[in-house]
């Protein structure tokens, strides 16, 4: 009788684990094939676009710019991307458990956050998890990064809310029918917005709001991964980190970072400016170019299921140039100009993680 008990509990030992319910299953093939599904929509939108179009007015735009003028676009790209480095160093430097991270680390993940986001197939917050993760690399405690990454995609939506207001009461200025039904959707888009922001908020501050985030977070795991647990033991060490942002950082830096955030969004401007002057479009006031830039921008953010706006970028340039005189062949081109700088810069930054995660796996003794 032994004898069998025991061959009955190894067969049980050996025998596969259950398949976890189809709620888990549906998630992950959901999750996994989310970003895919986006890039082939954004690519088929893009596609369409420019077939649909006069492809060698886009060509002729596009080359007008020149070497020089995509050089300058670039630098231009550089200095906000340092400002949002800037920015987010801002969040957590002085607090304890930061490490050996300074000004330059937060400058140089910030490239690669940019890099992947816009890159790889990915949510628009891939390359924000990445950064927080490589942030570790110089000692930083891990709740503390994760902290930081919190408090920095806060306050950059949040200023992206303020500039693409702006934008909007700009746009109320132009009249007509087509810019007052823009201005509409974008304000009911940012109202969506600014409770999405103020829930975001709570969760990071408010005690009641922590619990109902833990609760949702449990409900979550046990849906997608088909298990029993609860929220992640670390979610108290981030939430702990997070009081220490709010609470032991100077108000000071916070609010510099807030600004830093405003000021990286307007820089974006020059972007277009820039390329509308080599270009030889002079009828556009700088008033107008911003109105593009915030408006674009909120339209790319509005989609971000599909990796870096893939063709919803294309779309929205086409639909606000028009409203400023123009023509669709231009504002395909401005589109794709936009986007030399995160090839540019994309690039090298998806290297720099490569060799990031490939000197840190040779510093770590392997696994016993």
């Amino acid at each position: 009788m032994p004898d069998e008990l025991r061959t009955t509990a190894t067969r049980t030992a050996e025998r596969p684990a259950s398949r976890p319910p189809w709620p888990a299953r549906l998630g992950r093939h959901v999750l996994r094939r989310l970003p895919l599904a986006g890039t082939l929509l954004g690519l088929a939108l893009g596609i369409w676009l420019i077939a649909t179009n006069d492809l060698a007015a886009v060509a002729d735009a596009f080359g007008r710019v020149g070497p020089g003028g995509l050089a300058a676009i670039v630098l231009v790209r550089v200095a906000v991307i340092l400002l949002c480095g800037l920015a987010w160093g801002c969040v957590i430097q002085g607090l304890t458990g930061l490490g050996r991270a300074g000004t330059g680390a937060f400058v140089l993940l910030r490239f690669v956050r940019e890099g992947i986001n816009v890159l790889l197939p990915v949510a628009s917050v891939g390359g924000d998890v990445v950064g927080g993760r490589l942030l570790t690399f110089w000692g930083t405690a891990g709740t503390l990064a994760a902290a930081s990454i919190l408090v920095d995609m806060l306050f950059q939506a949040g200023t992206q809310a303020v500039f693409a207001l702006a934008g909007v009461g700009l746009l109320l200025q132009v009249g007509g029918e087509a810019a007052q039904a823009l201005a509409t959707w974008v304000l009911r888009v940012l109202a969506v917005t600014a409770l999405l922001l103020a829930a975001f908020l709570a969760v990071q501050r408010s005690p009641a709001a922590r619990a109902l985030g833990r609760r949702a977070f449990g409900r979550l795991r046990r849906t997608f991964r088909g298990d029993g647990a609860e929220a992640s033991p670390a979610g108290g060490g981030v939430y702990d980190a997070l009081d220490a942002v709010w609470a032991r950082a100077r108000w000071g830096r916070l609010a510099g970072s807030i600004l830093l955030h405003l000021a990286a969004w307007g820089l974006g401007a020059l972007e277009i400016w820039i390329a509308l002057a080599c270009i030889g479009v002079e009828s556009v006031s700088f008033t107008e170019v911003v109105v593009i830039e915030a408006l674009s921008q909120a339209i790319k953010s509005a989609a971000f299921p599909v990796p870096s706006g893939l063709g919803v970028q294309e779309g929205g340039f086409v639909l606000l140039g028009s409203l400023f005189g123009i023509d669709a062949g231009t504002a395909l081109a401005l589109s794709l100009i936009k986007r030399v700088p995160d090839v540019v810069l994309g690039l090298p930054a998806l290297l720099l993680w490569q060799a990031l995660e490939a000197r840190r796996a040779m510093i770590l003794p392997p696994a016993t």
